[in-house]
């Protein structure tokens, strides 16, 4: 069985989860025994078995993998859809109906039918699931709830020590931009005087908001720590088990890999309170409304900080390894 993986966002302009996924997922299942590859769309003598698509593709792509029978399947990140309330949804909701008057054409455009003509289409969320069903019409039959794994080294050794041992920093690790909100994290744990250290980059250094970040971390007198991205994944694991605690307040996720590397290390996890975070962590985790006002954020911070010792530890999340062979188990049965 061979598997390709492809995806329309490279590398090269914008790092984050996707990136880590795809790689991870890649280098997983060769571990297992799986032949897999990612696409060289230069190569026209690269063949798979089953063409596995990070994001959504227009019905072309899909047709093309059905005419050289190749299995396709479909895992599309839907952050900003699961997390708008249901206000928010009526216009897309309006648009579905008026693509089932029209036609599909509609459908066509934005990619919908990908759901439905794929042989297989991978949630991260029960979240996402759900809306994959209502919304783009996905067979239960053909839909598959895989959460992200985390690399062994955020399970090893003492990473899920006592949090009465770890240190005074709450830990944030999240690219510098608006989406993640750690402008007004960093904000906020100014005016709580919380001790909070930011891990990232931003995608531009020339970014405005990342320099307003700047100018925040400067006048922070020091309750705020920033000093760039850590690749270095023994380092980050190292991190999370000293930590106090983890906080992400970003406006919307699918299913956020610093979060569970976090709970792996066994770090109290202070999230927005959106759904995905509910879904995958429920009482295992604290909760700050993404509306909240500065000073309602920083008592929230506050809080955090103070209850850190004794709040539960959130459950392990799987290993890349388990995720791996949650999928070849889908591309079997498609196949």
């Amino acid at each position: 069985m061979k598997v390709l993986f492809d995806c329309h966002v490279p590398s090269v302009l914008a790092h984050g989860g996707e990136q880590i996924q795809a790689v991870n997922t890649v280098k997983a299942l060769r571990e297992i025994g799986v032949d897999a590859d990612f696409v060289n769309w230069w190569d026209p003598t690269q063949t798979c078995d089953v063409l596995h698509f990070f994001g959504r593709v227009g019905e072309f792509y899909s047709g093309f993998a059905r005419r050289k029978g190749v299995r396709f399947v479909m895992g599309d990140l839907l952050a900003a859809q699961t997390n708008r309330n249901w206000w928010q949804r009526l216009p897309h909701w309006g648009l579905r109906q008026l693509d089932r008057v029209v036609g599909g054409e509609i459908g066509r455009q934005y990619g919908w039918t990908s759901y439905r003509n794929a042989d297989a289409v991978i949630a991260l969320t029960s979240v996402e699931a759900l809306f994959m069903r209502r919304m783009f019409g996905v067979d239960p039959k053909r839909l598959y709830i895989i959460p992200n794994g985390v690399e062994e080294v955020f399970l090893k050794g003492e990473s899920r020590r006592l949090k009465a041992e770890r240190g005074e920093w709450l830990v944030c690790t999240a690219t510098v931009t608006e989406r993640k909100r750690v402008l007004e994290l960093a904000e906020a744990a100014t005016v709580a005087r919380t001790p909070v250290w930011i891990i990232g980059k931003p995608y531009s250094e020339s970014d405005p908001y990342y320099r307003r970040f700047q100018k925040v971390v400067g006048s922070s007198g020091g309750v705020v720590r920033y000093e760039g991205g850590i690749s270095d994944r023994e380092r980050l694991a190292e991190i999370y088990r000293e930590a106090r605690g983890f906080v992400l307040l970003s406006k919307m996720e699918s299913h956020s890999l610093s979060a569970i590397e976090a709970a792996a290390a066994g770090c109290p996890l202070l999230l927005s309170d959106l759904p995905w975070a509910r879904a995958s962590f429920g009482n295992f985790a604290s909760y700050c409304p993404v509306s909240a006002a500065q000073t309602e954020t920083a008592r929230a911070l506050k809080r955090f900080s103070d209850q850190a010792p004794s709040l539960p530890l959130p459950p392990k999340p799987l290993t890349w390894i388990e995720v791996a062979l949650e999928l070849e188990k889908v591309y079997r049965a498609i196949l």
